[in-house]
């Protein structure tokens, strides 16, 4: 296919007339997706964080004792469906149990929290933990509060990453992916928007009526998700099989935890991909635990508070809209893939230093807060806030489609196994090492505050290890995909031993 366009359309709409059939379902799904799963990142936040006597201390003992085994759990569910049953069937099981967990939980669960918040316990336990512990006492005490977290937070891996990633892999072409993940991106972008601005409409109801309207919307998205991968599988793919180009029938892959884990393991391709995935959900935990910590203080009202960071949510989506349009699809095109990868852990580390200046001088800058009427808690909300939108603007529009890319000249078992297991589960690895290292430092300093000059030392360490991980997977990448530019995503079997002689995973 001649994919030269006008400088103008390959700038802005690199997409052919013959491929939105197949361009435009993916682009509304992963619309609805991110609009859930922007919804759902602030409320959550909103529930627990500004619950009675907890606090941003809540988040490391969350993501370690919470996040981490519900990921396990949600992983090897997801190995076991797909073993057994049609790669349909798994989607929609798996979107139906989110569906109907946020369904009990609003209608059911949380009009009856009183009574059923463990507060007697919780009480108890302060008056035998250590102050450094507060954060566990608030996971337990409002345990459906949790719960709620911990789903939200499985939406982000299950359904973004393991399934419409892994669904869009599988069929898309490696030339498609380079023109088509881009202008993903952009829809990615606009739902975070879109999601911004009707939580902050939403927020100036009460917030139980703000939950009942947020929960509802998640629920009407998850309905047409499942209709529009429904149009896909039944007309989309059906009419791409009637395409002359023989079409490939692979055996079905039997996966399991342990075995993908030590597929992984023996893969440097895997691994390094691995690294880079842990690398940016530690570093972007380490930092924003602090920042949130400052913004409950500031917010205290649950209400306030979604406001708030629903603002941000779409100051993110503004930023990563543009970034899309302007810079991330031609940067991987023009420049490659290993300048755009690298491109990630250099905005972090710019952006961390700028926030950590003012978190740690935030007494220096007296002068500037007379002068424009502020605190210097606000300031340093602000700092925090700009320092978020742009690492998650790079992480929607860099980060993920440098990411994806990577696993499509991959043969099918290595995308399998190892989506199962970097997106499933090393995702959440790397914002729990992230939490092990803050409860560490709480039983130690007690505060977030005082504990930051060293999470801020050990989060400069790991965007080192990151840049060096981008580094050696892009010389594999650029090994492998040498000459498959328009190369079916999943070769034949008979490929796999050339794509191994590449540096493919073994």
């Amino acid at each position: 296919m001649n994919h030269n366009f006008s400088f103008w359309r390959s700038f802005l709409w690199p997409i052919h007339s013959s491929e939105l059939y197949k361009f435009l379902p993916l682009f509304c799904m992963a619309f609805f997706i991110s609009c859930n799963y922007n919804i759902l990142r602030n409320m959550k936040d909103a529930l627990l964080i500004t619950a009675e006597s907890s606090g941003a201390e809540v988040l490391p003992f969350i993501k370690v004792w919470g996040i981490i085994p519900a990921a396990f759990l949600m992983t090897m569910l997801y190995s076991k469906l797909s073993n057994r049953l049609k790669r349909d069937t798994v989607f929609y099981t798996m979107i139906s149990i989110f569906l109907v967990f946020f369904s009990l939980f609003t209608f059911v669960v949380y009009p009856m929290r009183e009574s059923l918040h463990l507060h007697q316990t919780a009480n108890w336990l302060q008056g035998v933990l250590p102050p450094g512990c507060k954060g566990l006492i608030s996971m337990l005490r409002y345990w459906s509060f949790s719960s709620f977290y911990i789903m939200s937070e499985l939406w982000s891996s299950a359904i973004l990453s393991m399934l419409f990633w892994g669904f869009a892999n599988e069929v898309t072409k490696l030339g498609e992916a380079k023109r088509f993940y881009s202008l993903i991106a952009l829809g990615l972008n606009l739902a975070t928007i879109a999601a911004g601005l009707v939580s902050t409409l939403c927020s100036q109801a009460s917030w139980d009526q703000s939950m009942v309207l947020l929960t509802s919307l998640v629920l009407v998205s998850g309905l047409i998700i499942l209709a529009i991968y429904r149009h896909v599988t039944h007309k989309v793919l059906k009419a791409e099989a009637l395409d002359p180009t023989p079409q490939v029938k692979h055996p079905k892959i039997r996966m399991s935890l342990k075995e993908n884990f030590a597929y992984l393991l023996r893969s440097k391709y895997l691994f390094y991909l691995a690294v880079i995935v842990l690398s940016y959900n530690l570093v972007i935990n380490l930092v924003e635990v602090i920042w949130k910590d400052q913004v409950c203080q500031l917010y205290p009202h649950p209400n306030d508070y979604n406001a708030y960071m629903s603002q941000v949510t779409t100051m993110t989506g503004v930023i990563s809209f543009l970034m899309s349009l302007f810079i991330s699809g031609n940067m991987i095109r023009k420049c490659g893939w290993t300048f755009t990868a690298l491109a990630t852990p250099l905005i972090l580390l710019a952006t961390s230093i700028g926030f950590f200046i003012f978190f740690f001088g935030k007494g220096s800058f007296l002068g500037l807060l007379a002068a424009v009427g502020t605190s210097p808690l606000a300031l340093v909300v602000f700092f925090g806030s700009a320092q978020n939108c742009l690492c998650r603007a790079a992480k929607f529009t860099l980060f993920d489609s440098t990411k994806e890319i990577a696993f499509i000249p991959l043969d099918r078992e290595s995308k399998l196994k190892g989506k199962a297991v970097i997106d499933g589960v090393g995702s959440r690895l790397g914002k729990s090492g992230g939490s092990l290292i803050y409860q560490g430092l709480l039983l130690t300093f007690t505060t977030i505050a005082a504990s930051a000059h060293i999470a801020a030392g050990i989060l400069f360490g790991v965007i080192g290890i990151w840049g060096f991980a981008v580094i050696g997977l892009g010389k594999r990448f650029r090994s492998l995909t040498h000459a498959k530019e328009e190369v079916p995503a999943t070769p034949l079997p008979s490929e796999q031993k050339a794509t191994q002689a590449s540096g493919a995973p073994t």
